[in-house]
């Protein structure tokens, strides 16, 4: 029961009775209070034989912190994120050559709008194909920011380092996306550098319609994906690194409509493990992927590791689902990452409506969450540039809010990601203000990733300070820890309201004057710790 509850004598003991009372007038009792409070018997008396046909209020001071924290709800999980493309200038930056300051202005417009609509996390694309949006010592300049190849932003800037700061500053997660093997893209238009890897080790990359692309069965290939990748771990505050569904390139066609096999004879001919050409190519990745796993934890065990996979595995998986064959076309057993543990978290791209037969929104992700023996973070990427998109296609936004709900009803998962980030910051067909509003309301920590084995915050401590018209929170983390993020739960008039913030921030400024303040720390896994609380008032 709240503090200011109204109850009514006839349905509730009098023995158990320890908040707001109302009391009709005229209803004979009898009241044994034994050793209760003296006080209230003779204000009851008082009241009952004064008043005529009417109802009073009997006041008591609200619950103690105890009870109220046995009350208090807990807060939501739920992973919220969008993806950031770079490659192609499809969102960010929104074209090549524009100014430091202009691309700086730009990305905060992202993360304030990832906040205003209660987010919590970006995934940026910093290696488009063997380029970088960072300062690498093994990568070029990424064209995507001057025009040019090679080139760096000027006035001077480090986009990565600028995000990684921005979004923490925020409390948004920042991962990092890597292609791992496109080693240039068929949009590109810049000429490619002399410090490209096409460049300094030409016997690893392949020509591919279109596309330079490393070769994903060369060991020296890989060797140079997972330094690039770690380097990146070691250098910047990530908290994640993120794959997408591009391994063994998709199929190419020539000029007469034929497909063009992927050029790896030659290493097929020294590495071929005696494996079938499919199985070694598909073995390829899968070595890839596990032995990327590993170097991550031995970097930094706690940055995330998340694969985002084409959303189908095989047809007829389930039974009914129809499509492409990501498993023969380009090589991904997608499903043994999973069912494997070589995965913190998985998103599959359920890029079709919740109706559509063949490739069904909650089928598929019910298949997948049947798949995820080790139970790993199950979030499920949308295709949310689908809206409005135009070409006969395009959805409208109920589509994707009807996806979200389908994840949580699902009860197997605990997130989406949206492709990408321009449909919100666009607010297509009002889907930006719905999520804001409705959907994504109440605030939400990113689900906990306890199997990578990270401490859980002890108490902070907290102090209240009241003014005229603000109330005045501090708050420090428990000796000798710092918080990511603080979840701040208040309660007063009856209801609780939760906000999350940043854990940088000591001092915070309550928007009303609760009753009841509680505080808990959570860590970068999303490790929530006991709160501490305070009671503000005594009303």
């Amino acid at each position: 029961m709240h503090a200011t509850s109204l109850l009514n004598f006839s349905t509730i003991p009098l023995t158990s009775l320890k908040q707001n009372l109302i009391v009709p007038t005229h209803q004979r009792m009898t009241i044994n209070f034994g050793v209760y409070n003296k006080l209230f018997l003779i204000l009851v008396t008082l009241f009952i034989f004064t008043a005529s046909c009417s109802t009073f209020r009997v006041l008591f001071p609200p619950p103690e912190p105890d009870e109220l924290l046995e009350d208090m709800p807990e807060v939501p999980r739920e992973f919220r994120a969008a993806w950031i493309a770079t490659v192609a200038n499809i969102d960010w930056p929104s074209e090549p050559g524009l100014s430091t300051k202009k691309q700086k202005a730009d990305l905060r417009l992202m993360l304030d709008r990832m906040v205003a609509m209660n987010m919590n996390a970006v995934i940026l694309q910093v290696r488009p194909g063997a380029d970088a949006i960072y300062l690498s010592a093994y990568e070029p300049w990424s064209e995507v920011l001057t025009g040019e190849m090679g080139k760096a932003p000027t006035p001077f800037y480090d986009p990565l380092a600028f995000a990684v700061e921005e979004a923490h500053k925020r409390g948004v997660e920042l991962h990092a996306w890597f292609n791992p093997f496109r080693a240039f893209h068929s949009t590109s238009k810049s000429k490619i550098s002399a410090d490209h890897i096409s460049k300094l080790n030409p016997k690893i990359v392949r020509e591919y319609g279109n596309y330079l692309w490393l070769d994903p069965g060369s060991q020296a290939a890989q060797d140079h994906s997972i330094r690039v990748i770690t380097d990146v771990i070691q250098r910047y505050d990530i908290d994640g690194v993120h794959l997408d569904d591009y391994f063994y390139p998709y199929k190419q066609q020539d000029s007469t409509g034929a497909v063009i096999d992927f050029p790896d004879d030659l290493t097929w001919v020294r590495n071929s493990k005696g494996l079938a050409r499919e199985d070694w190519r598909r073995d390829n990745v899968n070595s890839f992927i596990e032995r990327l796993y590993a170097e991550i934890k031995r970097v930094d065990p706690q940055v995330r590791f998340g694969i985002s996979p084409f959303g189908i595995w095989r047809p007829g998986f389930p039974a009914g689902i129809k499509g492409f064959d990501a498993f023969t076309e380009i090589y991904a057993d997608s499903r043994k990452w999973l069912q494997n543990g070589w995965v913190d978290y998985f998103s599959p791209q359920l890029y079709w409506a919740i109706g559509k037969p063949g490739q069904s929104y909650p089928v598929l992700l019910n298949w997948w969450h049947l798949q995820n023996d080790h139970k790993r973070h199950l979030w499920p990427g949308n295709f949310t540039s689908r809206i409005g998109s135009g070409g006969g296609i395009d959805w409208k936004a109920g589509e994707i809010i009807a996806q979200v709900e389908a994840t949580r009803e699902s009860l197997h998962s605990e997130g989406n990601i949206h492709y990408s980030i321009k449909a919100l910051m666009e607010d297509r067909d009002g889907l930006a203000g719905t999520l804001a509003g409705e959907t994504y309301k109440v605030p939400a920590l990113v689900p906990a990733t306890t199997w990578l084995g990270g401490a859980t915050p002890g108490i902070p401590e907290i102090n209240i300070r009241q003014y005229a018209n603000t109330t005045e929170l501090t708050m420090n983390p428990a000796d000798g820890e710092t918080a990511w993020l603080w979840a701040i739960h208040t309660y007063g008039g009856e209801n609780w309201k939760l906000e999350i913030i940043p854990g940088w921030k000591h001092i915070y400024k309550l928007e009303e004057s609760p009753d009841f303040v509680a505080v808990s720390a959570v860590s970068r896994l999303g490790i929530e710790g006991e709160a501490a609380s305070v009671r503000t008032s005594l009303r």
